[in-house]
């Protein structure tokens, strides 16, 4: 008989997944401090921060391979005080899980199933089930060694998902991948999310993937979120107020002083970092909206129109989680 739990619509509306205030010291070293979230199914969590930030605590603490030391958190209505019960309801793909060459993908997850209580039947059928929802099912009886590393990525989504869980970790699922195969991978966890209404964390350095596949982000910086909300809050509220414009090399002089006559927009110093680049720095603007920035780009732009400079790029930096990123964890060095 099969001890799969079974979703119900109580927990499916509701947030999967809740963490609140979760701390964690390694001896002297603070490496997470109040944390908190929440993670509605259907959604993706994208985990930022540069090495050290606090990602890796925080995922082995969800996943139950290390205790906090202070806040707890919950997972399908589960406690963390219960650990064994979560792991039931969770599916884990580490950045370098290992798999066993002489085995086929189809006894793999057959292997993994019956650990779950499903019977060999049960979780023969299953596992071909996971294995055409990710694409293998034509490669189900090859082994697992003959498998790119593309594939074993795929297996390993099929594997978290062998308990039919309602929360995903996957840590860099997409590292080492070509361009189409990380393409190809993305596209599948976004379908098993829609399908199946799970909620996903996702672990990445590559912040273009976050951007796209990701619905939240959380980014940490010394063990503290500094940043959470949907993907386009975040960009909107950490608004870089600077701009990038190349213009002949030949007219950047007559560019600056364009530049310098508009009244309120401007700080005084533009630099040129390379030819004809003019990194131009705005005043701080945090409590104008998106669109009165716009207005303030469009007026730049008339100006040197105006002034008959050809404006051969005009970048407006912030409008992209990288830019976002990288402004509030280069403050870290400084």
């Amino acid at each position: 008989m099969s001890t799969l739990p079974q979703k119900d619509s109580s927990i499916i509306d509701s947030n999967i997944l809740e963490a609140d205030d979760l701390g964690k010291s390694y001896g002297p070293r603070l490496a997470l401090q109040k944390l908190s979230f929440s993670l509605m199914p259907g959604r993706i969590l994208g985990f930022l921060g540069p090495n050290g930030a606090g990602k890796t605590t925080s995922i082995r603490i969800l996943t139950t391979m290390l205790e906090p030391d202070k806040g707890h958190f919950v997972v399908a209505g589960i406690s963390s005080e219960y650990p064994d019960k979560i792991r039931k309801v969770i599916g884990v793909l580490p950045e370098n899980l290992g798999f066993p060459r002489q085995i086929t993908a189809i006894e793999y997850l057959t292997y993994f199933g019956q650990l779950y209580g499903r019977t060999m039947v049960e979780a023969k059928t299953y596992g071909m089930q996971l294995l055409e929802e990710v694409g293998l099912h034509q490669r189900a009886k090859s082994l697992v060694g003959s498998y790119s590393h593309g594939m074993r990525q795929r297996l390993g989504i099929a594997r978290a998902l062998v308990n039919d869980p309602f929360v995903v970790f996957l840590d860099e699922p997409t590292l080492g991948l070509d361009p189409r195969g990380q393409q190809d991978l993305l596209s599948i966890i976004q379908r098993i999310v829609r399908e199946r209404k799970v909620g996903v964390v996702l672990c990445s350095h590559a912040l273009g993937e976050v951007e796209t596949v990701c619905d939240d982000v959380i980014i940490l910086r010394s063990g503290r979120v500094i940043a959470s909300g949907s993907v386009a809050d975040v960009i909107e509220k950490v608004q870089h107020n600077a701009i990038r414009i190349h213009v002949p090399s030949s007219l950047v002089k007559k560019a600056k002083r364009v530049l310098n006559s508009i009244p309120g927009i401007l700080k005084e110093n533009l630099s040129e970092k390379s030819s004809g680049w003019l990194d131009i720095e705005l005043l701080d603007m945090e409590a104008v909206s998106l669109a009165e920035k716009r207005i303030n780009n469009n007026k730049i732009l008339e100006a040197l129109i105006t002034a008959e400079i050809p404006v051969l790029t005009f970048e407006a930096e912030g409008g992209r989680l990288q830019d976002v990123f990288l402004r509030l964890t280069e403050e870290t060095l400084q």
